[in-house]
Formats: structure tokens, C-alpha cells, sequence
């Protein structure tokens, strides 16, 4: 008898102390990913129960709370609208949260371990919560002007600081109004989500970071600083521009666009190449120089790398293990070239900035309830992406492109500015993409831009001169 309740004794421990076991993962060992979960109800009842802190532009709240008289105690809306709604993203609560509004929510929310101190402050006087204030980095006239400019259109734009990485603009289109995906009826929420989905456009896709795009000539700035790094050339180098390239290994041919003859199809500079966008004379000279070489110069730029803003990006791709037919289309960025209009003005930003390239970010300081600063971003450099000297001489061959080449629409009145075109083939049937970058003033250079319009014809028609305006709204009258 004493061994069977001995037996039942140990059981019943045995399964006491796997409660206990689990009690404490769940707890403790599974606490953030429950805190986290966006159906946890308590969670969710924790976090309306107080103001969520406002996201600031220029002064002004883009997206606040406000107190409401339901059970959800405040109530989330967006007053910057789809002009800036791929930066804030939303904070929903059947839908969770995506763009500034993940990417902060502890600061927004009020639970970093930053506003610790105010939390216990108000722990004890009997002070409501509050959550704190996100100031970004953006120019509301560039952002706004870089939203109007793209009306009716389907693409993206960013504009950066060269010096510092700073984001001056960031527009995606077609966008939407987060503010019926934060209302507190469920079935408003969920008809207002359905209905972006089946617009058939994809709103709510941030074009500026999360999609990749073949570059099409602006690519051509890449394989033109891999020859300048060489030391095997200089802006004058001849190169052969033929009508009609042709190809290792294959008897296809490359052909310049629309079959356009380069320097009546002889020999042209590397500068003049550039300028009118000789896509045989940078074929070739992709060749020459090889994969290797140009996949090393586009990682120096930031290809390859998955960068956070906070806002996630994609990682934009030079491909490996190039057949060596295809190595002159990568030089021209078409097969399997892909970029964020964000890494093109990284690539604009890093020539403007001599050669180097800076960290892009979004945030420039994060305020508690109180206004004190709890954080404030220090520019930093990604890496040096070409020596000074190339710099110097890509920024007087993209000059050139502007003042007499492809990128004419882009001239500022009494302003240099240095760019480059891109038109670049995509879906068989479809019109090309067509992409311009930029920085101005081309010496003491205070903005850069990558505008990409999706099928949108020829750079110099449809981006350039969405371009021009967003780089007059940063530069001023």
C-alpha cells in the first residue's frame, strides 16, 4: 500500500512541477511574444487604455490619438493621409502595425525601457500614461510636392540629404488613408483592408524600400565608377559604340535603344557615353571590365545590403554567376539587375557626397511626453563607395547629361545639376519603367532624388522632371 501512494505521490509532483515548469515559460520564457501578439485582447486593452505619442513632421503631428468614449479609450488617426502614409505605416487594431508605427512602437506606445523613469513617475503621483513622440527626418513642401507630382502615376520617390543621410522625401503611389484601417469597429476595418487589397494597384506596398525594380541606366553610373576606380580610364577614354554589340557565346546582339546609333557608331568618350546613354558602349565596357568588378563597385554603393531606416528595405541585387552574354545587359542594369528607388538615391547621395555613402534614416530624435529628447540619430558612414577623384569626375559627366544629354528636363534655372536617365525594360508587352537620380546644386550638393515611375515610358520624359520639382521644393524659390 505505502509503494502505490508513494507512486501516486511522485506522479502528482511530477505533473506539480511540470505546471510549474510551463507556468514559468509561458511567463516568462514567452512573455514578448505574447506581449507582441496582436490578438492578445489585454494587450491591446493595455495599449488604447492610453495616448499613443503623435508621429511629427515639420512641427505638425502626421499621425496622433485622440480620446474617444468606447472601451479602446483613444483613438488613432493619421492627418498627414496618404501623402505619408508609406512612412507611418498603421496601428490597427485587427491588422497590428507596419511602417514608423512598428518600428517605434515602444516609444509610441510609451514602453521603452527610455520612458522607465516616466512610467514610475506616473506609477506614483497618479498621472495618465502617455506615450512618446517620433520626429522624423522629412520635408513636408518636398513631400507633398513629390506626392502631387505623381498623380495618376504608379512608382516612387526619395530624396536624402547627401552629407547625412537624412530622408527628405519618401513617396509611394498609388498610397491610401490609414485612418479607416484604426477606427474601432471591426467591420469597418476589415471592409476598408479588403478594399485595398482588391483595388488591384497594391496601396499598400511601400514602392520606395520594399520593392526592386530592374535600374535600367541609371545603372550606368555604377559601371562607370567601376571603370573610373580602375585606374584604366578617364572621362575621355574612347570607347567602341557600335550600331550593334556583339555578344560572347551567343549570336544575340545588343542594341542601343530603339536603335539609335551612338557617335555615328564608331568611337565615343566614357563622359559623351554617359551623357547620351550609349547602351553598345557600356555594354562593352562591361565586359571588359567584367562581374566581379562591377558587382564590387555596386556593393559599395549598398547593394546587397538588407538596411533598416527603422522602416525595413530590401536588399537590391547584382547578380552572382553572371553567363558571360548577360554581363553586358547587367552593365546597362537590365537582366537580373534589381533596385529600391531608395538605393538608386543612395548611389546618387554617395557621388554627391565625394565618394561616400551614408547610413539613410528616417527618425531624426524620439521626445518623452515631456519634450526632452530620449534619443537623437548621429549620421554615420555605410562605406566609401568611390575615391573623391572619381566622384569629382562622375559628378561633371552626370552634369553633362543634364545640361546637353538624355536628362535636359531636369535643369534648374541658374542651378547645376548632375543625373542620369534610366528607361528600363521589365514585363515582355509592357512599357519600360522609366527612372532619373539626381543631386543639386552639382557642386555643394544639398539634395539627391531617385524618382521611378512604373511603365512609364523614357526617364527624361516621365522622372525627370517629377525630379526637378521635388529638388526645387528642398532647394527653395
Amino acid at each position: 500500500m505505502n509503494r502505490s501512494i508513494r507512486r501516486v505521490a511522485i506522479a502528482a509532483l511530477v505533473m506539480f512541477g511540470a505546471l510549474l515548469v510551463n507556468a514559468n515559460v509561458v511567463q516568462v520564457g514567452r512573455a514578448e511574444s505574447l506581449k507582441d501578439n496582436p490578438h492578445n485582447g489585454r494587450v491591446l486593452l493595455s495599449e488604447y487604455s492610453h495616448q499613443r505619442g503623435p508621429i511629427v513632421v515639420d512641427g505638425h503631428a502626421i499621425a496622433l490619438s485622440s480620446k474617444t468614449h468606447d472601451a479602446f479609450k483613444y483613438l488613432r488617426t493619421y492627418p498627414g493621409g496618404a501623402v505619408y502614409a508609406p512612412v507611418t505605416g498603421y496601428y490597427s487594431l485587427l491588422y497590428g502595425a507596419t511602417g514608423i508605427e512598428q518600428a517605434e512602437n515602444d516609444i509610441l506606445s510609451g514602453d521603452s525601457d527610455k520612458l522607465f523613469v516616466r512610467r514610475l513617475s506616473d506609477y506614483f503621483t497618479g498621472r495618465e500614461p502617455q506615450g512618446g513622440q517620433v520626429v522624423l527626418t522629412l520635408n513636408a513642401r518636398a513631400q507633398q510636392t513629390a506626392y502631387d507630382a505623381l498623380a495618376g502615376k504608379r512608382g516612387a520617390v526619395v530624396a536624402l540629404d547627401p552629407s547625412n543621410g537624412r530622408v527628405l522625401a519618401l513617396v509611394s503611389r498609388p498610397s491610401y488613408d490609414p485612418t479607416p484601417l484604426t477606427t474601432h469597429n471591426s467591420r469597418t476595418i476589415r471592409s476598408a483592408y479588403r478594399a485595398l487589397l482588391h483595388q488591384g494597384d497594391d496601396p499598400l506596398i511601400n514602392r520606395a524600400t520594399s520593392q526592386i525594380y530592374p535600374p535600367g541606366s541609371t545603372f550606368k553610373v555604377i559601371t562607370a565608377a567601376a571603370a573610373l576606380s580602375s585606374g584604366k580610364y578617364t572621362p575621355s577614354s574612347q570607347l567602341p559604340a557600335p550600331d550593334q554589340l556583339t555578344l560572347p557565346q551567343t549570336t544575340h546582339k545588343l542594341q542601343n535603344f530603339e536603335g539609335e546609333q551612338c557617335a555615328g557608331g564608331g568611337q565615343i568618350s566614357l563622359a559623351d557615353a554617359l551623357r547620351v546613354s550609349c547602351n553598345t558602349a557600356f555594354g562593352g565596357l562591361g565586359l571588359r571590365l567584367g562581374a566581379d568588378a562591377i558587382k564590387k563597385q555596386a556593393e559599395a554603393f549598398g547593394f546587397g545590403k538588407a538596411l533598416s531606416i527603422p522602416i525595413p528595405v530590401a536588399a537590391s541585387v547584382f547578380p552572382g554567376d553572371i553567363p558571360p552574354p548577360q554581363v553586358a545587359f547587367s552593365a546597362i542594369g537590365q537582366y537580373s539587375d534589381a533596385v529600391t528607388p531608395l538605393q538608386m538615391a543612395m548611389v546618387a547621395a554617395g557621388v554627391a557626397n565625394h565618394g561616400v555613402v551614408m547610413q539613410p534614416y528616417l527618425v531624426a530624435k524620439t521626445l518623452a511626453p515631456d519634450l526632452s529628447t530620449l534619443s537623437q540619430t548621429v549620421p554615420h558612414e555605410l562605406g566609401r563607395a568611390v575615391d573623391p577623384g572619381v566622384a569629382a569626375d562622375l559628378t561633371r559627366m552626370m552634369q553633362g547629361v543634364v545640361e546637353s544629354g538624355t536628362g535636359t528636363a531636369a535643369q534648374l534655372p541658374g542651378i547645376a545639376v548632375a543625373g542620369k536617365t534610366g528607361t528600363a525594360e521589365n514585363v515582355p508587352g509592357q512599357p519600360t519603367h522609366a527612372w532619373f537620380i539626381c543631386f543639386a546644386p552639382a557642386q555643394n550638393p544639398k539634395v539627391a532624388v531617385a524618382v521611378l515611375v512604373e511603365h512609364g515610358g523614357t526617364g527624361g520624359t516621365a522622372a525627370a522632371p517629377i525630379a526637378r520639382q521635388v529638388m526645387q521644393a528642398v532647394l527653395g524659390p
